[in-house]
């Protein structure tokens, strides 16, 4: 048996996620007049989706609009009054008082002013938004509420954006799984780039696989103490999310698969999956020794690569294990064996065989 380095993927159950569900709620409170979308079609940023009734909010604005106008003529007013009084004080025609009164009277009508002013700007914002308008573009769901339902501000949800190019995949990874990594890691067995170059794989739930990868964008800080995993997030391009309904398969929600790409397992020993035999107390294999005896050795086989088992512990660099014939030997027997070939052997290269196998001969 050699060794050799080999891609190391693990897969993990996702579910998919919509990359912007932005929800639609208004401003003001009132009666929707009308609805101007249709469901579950795409909308541009901009168009227009809902109109509360604007009667209310228009009369609110114009009364707004005429203080304004009033208060301005009494600043106006204020103003004139003190510059006729000022110049009366230095002839002694008026008292002092009558001057602090004008001052006093243009401060406060600037301060009527400005109070104006400003539940002016309110009863403007809350007549423009009577107009509910897409704040992105995207896929609109159904609408919660129709014409003649009286809607609260802020609080009602009126229907949900769901922005799906590019779209989110997040994985919870286990945290028995992350220490052996961590440790595999610190060991050397295992080589990674960044973690945020790590790509993914998408399998559906028919077996089917995405063609485009995605790419690790976003690591969770802590596990979720409810189910010791830690959530990891995949971003995936999905541009047939853009067209009409129907187009993309790809769609928040969906639970799949996702084999992670990136890893690199170093001095992998494989061996083909019949020679690993199943006993009351685990797998095991036949090894041939130095005596070209028999002999049973316990493994640890972690994972299937193709044809073959991955061993993480019992068997070392340059031992033989028999592959065929296996029903023919048992501990302790002589045996002859010759060399066995694999698809990874070539003749122009025999010594970068996968491992040096061997089955028994009769």
């Amino acid at each position: 048996m050699t060794t050799r380095t080999i891609p190391d993927e693990p897969e993990f159950i996702g579910q998919t996620e919509a990359f912007r569900p932005v929800e639609i709620r208004p401003q003001v409170s009132g009666i929707i007049k009308k609805v101007f979308f249709t469901e579950g079609r795409n909308v541009k940023k901009g168009d227009q989706l809902y109109l509360i009734d604007p009667v209310p909010f228009r009369a609110i604005y114009l009364s707004a609009k005429a203080r304004v106008a009033q208060t301005q003529v009494r600043l106006d007013q204020a103003k004139q009054d003190l510059a006729r009084v000022q110049p009366l004080l230095k002839q002694q025609a008026v008292s002092k008082k009558n001057v602090d009164d004008a001052v006093a009277e243009v401060g406060a009508a600037k301060a009527a002013l400005e109070a104006a002013q400003s539940d002016l700007i309110k009863a403007k914002f809350d007549l423009d938004n009577t107009l509910i308008t897409a704040p992105v573009d995207g896929r609109i769901g159904r609408s919660h509420f129709y014409e003649g339902r009286l809607v609260s501000a802020q609080t009602t949800l009126l229907a949900t954006i769901d922005q799906l190019d590019p779209m989110y995949v997040n994985v919870s990874v286990p945290e028995s799984y992350l220490l052996r990594r961590r440790r595999e890691l610190a060991e050397h067995k295992v080589e990674r780039p960044d973690i945020f170059q790590l790509r993914g794989l998408m399998t559906f739930s028919d077996g089917s696989i995405y063609p485009e990868e995605g790419v690790l964008d976003f690591s969770d800080v802590a596990l979720r103490p409810e189910t010791g995993t830690l959530q990891g997030r995949f971003v995936f391009p999905n541009p047939e999310g853009k067209g009409s309904p129907g187009q993309s398969y790809f769609y928040p929600g969906q639970f799949v698969k996702v084999r992670i790409k990136g890893y690199s397992r170093i001095d992998a020993i494989l061996i083909p999956q019949r020679a690993v035999q199943q006993g009351p107390t685990g797998s095991f294999v036949y090894v041939i020794n130095g005596e070209e005896k028999i002999e049973l050795r316990p493994v640890q086989a972690s994972s299937w690569h193709g044809t073959e088992w991955l061993i993480e512990k019992g068997l070392r660099a340059g031992e033989r294990v028999v592959v065929e014939g296996l029903f023919r030997i048992q501990p302790g027997v002589q045996v002859d064996a010759v060399q066995y070939r694999n698809s990874h052997s070539t003749p122009d290269h025999p010594d970068e065989q996968t491992e040096q196998t061997v089955r028994n001969m009769p």
